[in-house]
């Protein structure tokens, strides 16, 4: 650095970034109607709670192979409204919420400049086994900051990711390092790249959505505890719902545009749904005494930390929010509640993760409800 004159030394901390080639577009894809999926109520439950408040911070989906994790997944991404974004911003920044914008853009903002705006659909970025950190995080040529006296950064997964969903198939299989590294990232909303002195900071919001067979290994308890909640998905048994499901897909690849056609009406329905859940949930309201029996449940449940409190209250809200009150009630907490705490359960080693009786069990002692029949031992 000493070689450097001081005009050089200015340009590289200011907050202009490169771009990344944009890629050229195709034709989408066509995607399985989220409203078509049936059964995986769990599943469906857990993630559109986290796209209302993305600060419940995420859904780890685990189950058998050729349950529908996937096609859920992508269904969601596909139903979502399309967002509000800053023309060829490599970070998707909003032209109005600064949490959400790049640091080149607030400067631009800073110094009034107008910036044009785009809509543009959210992305669900997938997130490949074999990514090294510099896929995940970005990277900083030092090369051409030295020699140019710019920042050039070349956006990760993660800058894609922002405002979007991030998805990763076969979580428990991916390096512990990346999975810290996502984790932290969902919960600070930021992403800091640092080498050699120069430093990149941008925005990365997005809901993190892990899935994985347990058959395959489960994660480590300290990194299942970052994800916000666990949705546990079962082959279907019931053979007339299989048929079912094998009918509506087979419909489906046998004509994709007329099936989604068929599901229009339905598809824009929750759509405004949760688009009216967003603006309403800072509005819902969750009393005191209800607060007070869901820290009483994870206290008597031994979870380690406030994790659970805090998802358990904001999923809360969010179901409220989706369904249109402003007030929880004990029944919004009765949903949420086992999706939000089981797998924050000291377990035996050899045990798997608890199907949900056990936080059933203490749920209904704290509230004072009878504990329902059909509910699995």
């Amino acid at each position: 650095m000493a070689g450097i004159s001081e005009k050089k030394l200015i340009t590289l901390v200011s907050p202009t970034v490169e771009a990344s080639p944009k890629p050229t577009t195709t034709a989408s894809r066509a995607v399985f109607p989220f409203t078509a999926i049936i059964g995986q109520e769990e599943m469906k439950l857990a993630l559109l709670l986290n796209v209302i408040d993305p600060k419940i911070g995420g859904v780890m989906v685990m189950g058998d192979r050729g349950t529908g994790k996937s096609t859920t997944i992508r269904a969601l991404a596909d139903l979502l409204p399309e967002i509000e974004v800053v023309a060829d911003d490599p970070f998707n920044s909003s032209p109005r919420d600064p949490e959400l914008m790049s640091e080149e853009v607030r400067y631009a903002m800073a110094n009034g400049k107008e910036l044009p705006t785009v809509e543009k659909k959210v992305l669900m970025v997938d997130l490949p086994l074999g990514a090294t950190e510099d896929r995940v995080c970005g990277t900083i040529d030092i090369e051409k900051a030295l020699a140019e006296g710019v920042k050039a950064f070349e956006p990760g997964l993660l800058a894609k990711a922002n405002r979007g969903i991030l998805y990763v198939d076969e979580v428990n299989l991916l390096d512990d390092h990346l999975v810290d590294v996502l984790l932290d990232s969902a919960a600070s909303g930021w992403n800091t790249v640092e080498r050699e002195g120069i430093s990149i900071r941008h925005p990365a919001r997005f809901v993190l959505v892990g899935s994985g067979n347990p058959e395959e290994g489960e994660l480590r308890p300290q990194l299942l505890d970052r994800f916000g909640m666990h949705a546990e998905i079962r082959t279907v048994k019931e053979p007339v719902q299989r048929v079912k499901i094998v009918e509506e897909r087979s419909a489906f690849d046998g004509n994709p545009q007329g099936y989604i056609e068929k599901y229009q009406s339905p598809q824009e329905a929750l759509q405004k749904q949760i688009v009216d859940a967003q603006g309403l949930l800072p509005s819902v309201e969750i009393d005191y005494d209800l607060r007070v029996k869901i820290s009483e449940v994870c206290a008597q449940l031994d979870v380690d930390g406030l994790r659970g409190d805090l998802v358990a209250n904001r999923a809360a809200k969010a179901i409220a929010a989706l369904e249109g009150r402003t007030e929880v009630t004990v029944d919004d907490i009765s949903r949420i509640v086992t999706l939000s705490l089981r797998h924050r359960l000291r377990k035996d080693p050899l045990e798997s993760i608890d199907s949900g009786y056990k936080v059933q069990k203490v749920f209904c002692r704290v509230f004072g409800i009878e504990m329902p029949e059909d509910t699995n031992s």
